[in-house]
This record gives C-alpha cells, structure tokens and sequence, in this order.
C-alpha cells in the first residue's frame, strides 16, 4: 500500500479532540449516498415511464408505416413482399383508415376506424389490449335478429376502445350503426352510408386519445364500407428491434421511392419522445447537484484536515515527502468517502427500486395517470453514468484542498506552530 493512501486511512479515523471533524465527514459520505440513491431512482422512475409509455403506443401503432402520396393504392401485396426482403422485417401487413360516426339510441360519437386482417399477421399486439373478445372475431358474421321479428341479419363484428362504449352505453353483443360522412347518391339525394355492426371485442389501452377514438374492423368488410375495392390506405411493418427502425425505415425509403412515403414510429411521435428525453435530462441535471452539494462537504471537511494537521504535513515535507504526495493522500481521503458514499447509494437506489417494482405499494390516482402504479426500469449503464458522475464531482472537489495542503511551507508552522 502506498504511504499516501496509509495516511489517507488514517485521517479517516478521527481521534477523540477531533470527534467534530469525523461527524462532518460522515455527513459528506451520507451526501453522497443519498445523492446517488436519489439520481438512481428518479432515472429508473423516469425511464420506466418512458419505455411503458412507448410499449402502450406500439401496441396501437406499428415500427414503420409505409402511405402512398397519392392516397390509397393497389397492388399492396406486390409492396409487401418487397418490404419482406429486408432481413430486419419480422412482418408487413395492410391496414385502412376512415373517419365515421357510431350511433346507438340517439347517442353519436365521431370515431377513427382501423381496418386491420382479422387473422394477425404480427405486426401489431391488439390482443393483449382486449378486455373482451378476440381479434379473430372480426372476420366472423353474426346472426342478428331482424328489428320486426322477420328473420335474421349477417353482420360483421367491430371492436371499440373502452371510452367509446362508456359513452355510448354499449356492452358486446350490442348492435351499433356506423355512419361514414362521404354520401352517395340515391334516388332521394345523397345520403351517408350506414352499415350494422356487432360488438364483438372491448380493448384498453390505458390511453384515452385511443380509447375514446379508435374503432377496429375486418380489412375486407373496411374495404367495402368505404368502397375502396382492393385498395388499403397503407402498409404497416414490424421491425426485428425498436431501435433498428430507423435504419429499417431508410432502406425501405430507397427500395420503394416515390410515391411511397415511409415513416417509422421515432419520427411520427418525435415530439412526444424528445420531450420525456429532455425531461429525463432536466431531472438528472437538478438531481445532480444534491451530489455536487455533498462535494462542497467534502472540500470543507478536506480544509478542515489540512488545518488540523498543518503539524503532520510539516513532518512529512521535513522528511522529503514531495508536494504532489501530500497532496495525494488528500485526494484518497476525499475519494474514499466518494467511493463509500456512492457504493452505498447505489445499493440503497437499487433496493428501493426492486421493491417498488416487486411490491407496487405506491398507488396513483385513476383518470390522473394512464398507469396505476409507478413504472421503474433498471439498466446498469444509467448505474454507472451516475456512478462516474459521482466520482467525477468528488474528485474535483478535493483538488483546492489537496493543493492548499502541498503548498504548505514546514518553516511557516514551526514558527508559529
């Protein structure tokens, strides 16, 4: 071991007449730790809000959304085999998309219809969502009696989010009309086009943007309503990893070219996304400087030693000890009570992290939050950024008084001293 750091260890036991400076060094290395802790957590919390958040929107929206500039078009699965071919493609399939209303005993709602395969294709998750009923469902007919008792109806299912059916009182089973706002001409004039549908699935998401405006439906019977013949609004594609999308996204830019426009899901929620970045950036920002405030504790309990030990360090530059050595045994000191410090509020971040995520024992309030406890989500590297963040501020804070303490004359405190 080297004398510095010999020494270092030493002044961290304090004597009896120094009891005070010992207490003002616990108190830095309690700083540190609950710094740390605190920074550890927050992260955690924040990340895990993040990523539950993107989870919730990736179940209603694909990777990568491949439209066309000139509105719906044909040939679709001509494209989609084309999209395939890039190794990074787990699955492509087509959707629709119009606007209509819903209408049930007098109560109308203006909702945004998803036209999607009834048998999944694996591009999105919608079955985990469901409350009630099943994605296959929607290609299915259901024997409905006839309003006068003559004979029975084949309908097509639908499945809305929670919000809508609240507003509308429905429950499955529910007959419901769907009302698309493009009339067409009739003998009479124009007039909307009205279809029955069944209920046949509630889904919820957690968000109300979806649950109170989004309606599924069976791809053809979508095509037929809006009387789009084999054409589909577009493609959506799901990616071997959330991440790769991007780059999947450029590819398919280049493979398809014009008309076809290609967006992946980091740019259609860009703005979402930058802001719970920025937000995370903020916290980790303000919650740092509870640990730059343990660094001031440290230089003044750093100043506090060099005082009390002016006699010590006039012995050890007597005997030949080099500036830049007495120097170093305060830096050990100070990067001892970091290294403690961080240690444990690390430990302790961690700690309360498992039990928050074992034991969900914190609650938050219904309708306030799309979440009924609090997320956390744990990666090591966002330990160790803190960590090195840590150590950094520590380590700077013990330079001024490693200084003051090499520049210390031995002739000044034998003359006063």
């Amino acid at each position: 071991m080297r004398y510095e750091l010999f020494i270092g260890l030493r002044y961290l036991r304090a004597k009896r007449k120094e009891a005070f400076i010992s207490l003002i060094t616990i108190i830095s290395m309690l700083g540190v730790m609950i710094g740390v802790m605190t920074l550890n957590v927050a992260l955690a919390i924040m990340t895990g809000f993040e990523e539950d958040l993107r989870d919730r929107i990736l179940g209603f929206n694909p990777h990568i959304v491949v439209l066309n500039f000139n509105g719906p078009f044909p040939g679709y699965a001509d494209t989609i085999e084309r999209i395939k071919r890039d190794p990074e493609v787990v699955a492509a399939g087509p959707f629709t998309y119009g606007q209509v209303m819903l209408s049930k005993d007098q109560q109308v709602t203006g909702v945004v219809v998803r036209g999607v395969p009834s048998q999944p294709d694996g591009v999105l998750d919608l079955q985990t969502s469901l409350k009630e009923g099943s994605v296959e469902d929607l290609g299915r007919l259901y024997d409905v009696a006839v309003e006068g008792g003559n004979g029975t109806a084949k309908l097509p299912g639908l499945i809305v989010g929670q919000d809508v059916a609240r507003q509308l009182g429905l429950v499955v089973g529910d007959v419901v009309s769907v009302i698309s706002p493009i009339t067409k001409p009739t003998a009479v004039g124009m007039l909307p086009r009205v279809r029955r549908f069944v209920l046949t699935g509630l889904f919820d998401s957690g968000m109300a943007e979806y649950d109170s405006s989004l309606v599924y439906m069976d791809l053809a019977t979508a095509q037929k309503f809006f009387e789009m013949g084999e054409t589909v609004s577009g493609i959506e594609v799901r990616t071997s990893g959330l991440y790769r999308a991007e780059d999947v996204a450029e590819r398919l830019r280049n493979e398809l070219g014009f008309p076809f426009r290609v967006r992946s899901w980091m740019e259609v929620n860009h703005n979402l996304f930058s802001a719970l970045q920025l937000e995370k950036t903020v916290y980790f920002i303000v919650l740092l400087l509870i640990v730059l405030v343990a660094g001031f504790n440290i230089v003044a309990t750093l100043i506090m030693v060099v005082m009390e030990k002016r006699k010590d360090i006039a012995i050890l530059k007597s005997m030949g000890s080099p500036g830049r050595s007495i120097a170093r045994i305060f830096i050990y000191k100070g990067m001892v009570i970091a290294i403690v410090g961080t240690l444990l509020g690390n430990i302790l971040g961690y700690v309360v992290c498992f039990l928050l995520k074992r034991y969900e024992f914190i609650d938050l309030p219904q309708g306030v939050f799309y979440v009924n406890t609090v997320p956390v989500k744990m990666y090591p590297e966002y330990f160790a950024m803190v960590t090195l963040a840590s150590l950094l501020i520590c380590l700077l804070a013990t330079i001024y008084p490693a200084r003051q303490a090499a520049r210390l004359a031995p002739v000044d405190v034998i003359r006063y001293e």
